[in-house]
């Protein structure tokens, strides 16, 4: 007989050894699968013990298929009655497509009534389908103009163990077959028949690598299966195994115990540290999965690298979406199966015992501590940076500052800017580091090793824990360079604060914290995917909109324009302003604006605050009443929102007629300043002119001291009407 066996993309080589293993014949592997021969014994055997194995087919027949009606003929052709019992249910899963057969569903649609239409012209009974639990599952896999139509012997997928149902939200589950690649890619099986083996498992997450580690060691638990499970329970109960767990996420510890019952083992892993594991493992395998870690979760990955780090002289592999783990290793891996995690491609990678390595290169900073990297040149980063904060530090209790730049691409391979966040009411201490685009010839495996230790060095410098560090990661966009994507603090879950009150009655949302500027309070928020919730570098704009409204005679209005958080709000307020006019177009950064207010005591019919296109609310405002006194206008660099009237707001573009148009909002004597981060930024004088504004470029006298490195932060102009 011929059998298929198929698996996840680059499990191939694994599954053959397990099969050969096995005992099973002809053993050859394919793309997604491997192909045996033998009798239905040696498939059932796999069905019974493969752990990498998705599903094991028999393989009836292969028919052409480059049209409905040639696959109809085809499956028409095989003995159906033979396999189907009356009264039995069956169901078609149908794989891959070609020019005439473009969707599966269809597929499975004709080769199920090729099916029916043979039994029944052979029985006089029509057999029933059942999608949801059939006793006979049909396979149909195109592959070019052919099929290959089988019988699935196993039923449900062999990875769905029975145990891995039981899930918990705050930690990333890891598939049992997944779990097992993991383990035979470091020789676990190996290790377990030889005797006492030991397993370290770094973020085993809902404990299916501990759950899949002791079955391959088997247990008693296996008693009363089959008579060859027997056997093998009787010869497993002399080997014992010692499972070592590490993971500090919340809830990992009492997931990986549960499952461990689920699947009846009767094994108690140990929780304990990385270090410890180092310490006591001996010539344990580790086992990391860090599938868990996304992209975006930057911070979090420069943490579980370092874990591992602590466990490199020992035998090692690797689920990851990364090459990083070789660097932090120190060698090459002796192994490498490709896989895919969801839809992103990742691999497995086995290292061996490496005698006298202990990990990465380490970095030493002050005080004798040592914080691994994977760049040896970090080490002149570190230096830098920890001179550079001795300075910042220095100059922000002068000038009584809490939140501020730290260090701004001093070191041009080590480019990105880091701002550092103190708590007002409750301690703490947060970080924001912000990767500026690598230019095009830059490796960006290198880069990202970079970053890797830069979010390894920077917390331990500047005393922050690693789970209150924010990346965000920028590309080079239309306008300038945009932030890519974002990730939230580096902790090992997902937060679950709840909104608190504090500061009187105004609540504090889950995940924001209380930050001071100004001798006013500010919320921020580090978790969501936008960016904090104050621009550090407009410091000393809000400063000078403050004393500009405390110098404005009479009606004492302000206007702010694309408003974000109200910061500047809360300082024209704080100046005197009797009437307040924030306008954004989203009402999250509207409620964050009110609060922001009503935290620093100004609430009131007073302060109003509108949900607008910035741009049709300026033009439909020119044809009312309403002026203003002093009006700030912090425009983004591009926007195409759906909800804004025109297609894109483009700010060298647009600019002229957007300040045309604020200019004819100000009172007689008003002002306004106009301000936009392109770095390249050029004002129209000409068109301004003519329409009778004058500008003055003020940005040298609006960028703080902790931006000096980086002067074109932003440009800040004065608007007024001419005379």
């Amino acid at each position: 007989m011929e059998f298929v066996a198929t698996c996840p993309k680059g499990f191939e080589r694994l599954l053959a050894d397990e099969l050969i293993e096995l005992g099973t014949p002809q053993v050859r592997p394919l793309a997604g699968q491997v192909s045996f021969g033998g009798e239905l014994v040696d498939a059932y055997r796999a069905c019974l013990w493969s752990r990498l194995a998705s599903r094991v087919l028999l393989v009836l027949a292969r028919v052409g298929a480059r049209d409905a009606d040639e696959l109809y003929e085809g499956v028409s052709s095989v003995a159906w009655e033979d396999h189907l019992a009356p009264g039995a249910t069956f169901a078609v899963d149908a794989h891959g497509t070609n020019a005439e057969l473009r969707n599966t569903q269809f597929v499975a649609l004709r080769a199920k009534d090729a099916v029916v239409d043979r039994v029944f012209a052979a029985t006089s009974a029509r057999p029933l389908t059942d999608t949801a639990r059939p006793d006979l599952t049909v396979s149909v896999r195109l592959g070019g103009q052919r099929a290959t139509i089988s019988l699935d012997l196993a039923g449900d997928p062999l990875f769905r163990r029975g145990y891995d149902s039981r899930t918990d939200a705050r930690v990333a589950p890891l598939r049992p077959d997944y779990a097992a690649a993991l383990l035979a890619a470091g020789g676990w099986g190996r290790r377990a028949r030889r005797g006492e083996a030991a397993l370290v498992a770094l973020w085993p997450g809902q404990g299916s690598v501990l759950a899949e580690a002791a079955q391959v060691a088997p247990s008693a638990a296996w008693q009363g299966l089959l008579v060859e499970a027997d056997a093998r329970a009787e010869r497993g109960e002399k080997n014992a195994c010692s499972l070592l767990a590490c993971d500090s996420r919340p809830g990992a510890a009492a997931a990986c115990r549960q499952v461990l019952r689920v699947a009846g083992l009767p094994v108690e892993p140990t929780l304990c540290s990385p270090s410890e594991a180092a310490s006591r493992s001996g010539e344990a395998l580790v086992v990391c999965d860090l599938s868990w870690v996304a992209d975006t979760a930057l911070a979090t990955e420069a943490s579980a690298l370092a874990d591992l780090s602590a466990l490199a002289g020992h035998p090692v592999t690797v689920l990851s979406r990364r090459a990083s783990v070789d660097a932090a290793l120190r060698r090459e891996p002796v192994a490498v199966a490709e896989a895919i995690v969801g839809r992103d491609p990742a691999s497995i990678r086995a290292f061996d015992v490496a005698p006298g390595v202990r990990g990465p290169a380490e970095v030493e900073l002050s005080g004798g501590e040592g914080v691994p990297v994977l760049v040896p040149a970090s080490e002149q980063f570190a230096r830098r940076l920890a001179k550079v904060a001795r300075l910042r530090a220095r100059w922000a209790r002068r000038e009584d500052v809490t939140c501020y730049r730290v260090y701004d691409a001093d070191l041009p391979d080590y480019a990105v800017a880091i701002e550092l966040y103190e708590g007002s009411e409750t301690p703490g201490r947060w970080l924001q580091v912000s990767e500026y685009a690598a230019p095009r010839g830059v490796d960006p495996e290198l880069a990202h090793r970079r970053l890797l230790d830069v979010l390894a060095i920077a917390p331990r410098v500047l005393g922050v824990a690693p789970e209150d560090v924010s990346v965000r990661v920028r590309t080079r966009a239309r306008g300038g360079s945009q932030y890519a994507n974002e990730s939230r603090p580096s902790g090992r879950g997902p937060r679950r604060d709840r909104p608190s009150r504090r500061a009187g009655r105004v609540e504090l949302p889950a995940g924001s914290h209380l930050v001071d500027e100004g001798g006013l309070t500010f919320e921020v928020n580090f978790d969501a995917r936008h960016d904090c919730g104050i621009f550090l570098d407009h410091r000393e704009t809000r400063s000078r909109i403050r004393e500009m409204m405390k110098e404005t005679k009479g009606s004492k209005r302000f206007l702010n324009l694309f408003a974000y958080t109200g910061t500047a709000t809360c300082y024209a307020a704080d100046g005197g302003a009797k009437h307040t006019t924030t306008v954004d177009l989203s009402r999250p950064s509207l409620d964050w604006a009110r609060r922001n207010m009503a935290r620093n005591g100004f609430e009131g019919r007073e302060h109003e605050f509108v949900q607008a296109d910035v741009l049709a609310w300026v033009t439909e405002q020119r044809h009312t009443k309403n002026r203003w006194d002093l009006i700030f206008c912090d425009v983004p660099t591009f926007s195409n929102s759906a909800r804004m009237r025109k297609a894109s707001f483009d700010v060298q573009r647009d600019h002229a007629e957007l300040i045309i148009g604020v200019s004819r909002l100000l009172v007689r004597g008003g002002r306004a300043i106009f301000s936009c981060n392109l770095r390249n930024f050029r004002p129209d004088l000409e068109k301004l002119e003519r329409a009778g504004v004058r500008l003055t470029d003020i940005t040298s006298e609006t960028i703080p001291e902790d931006f000096s490195r980086n002067r074109k932060v932003h440009h800040a102009y004065l608007v007024e009407r001419a005379q």
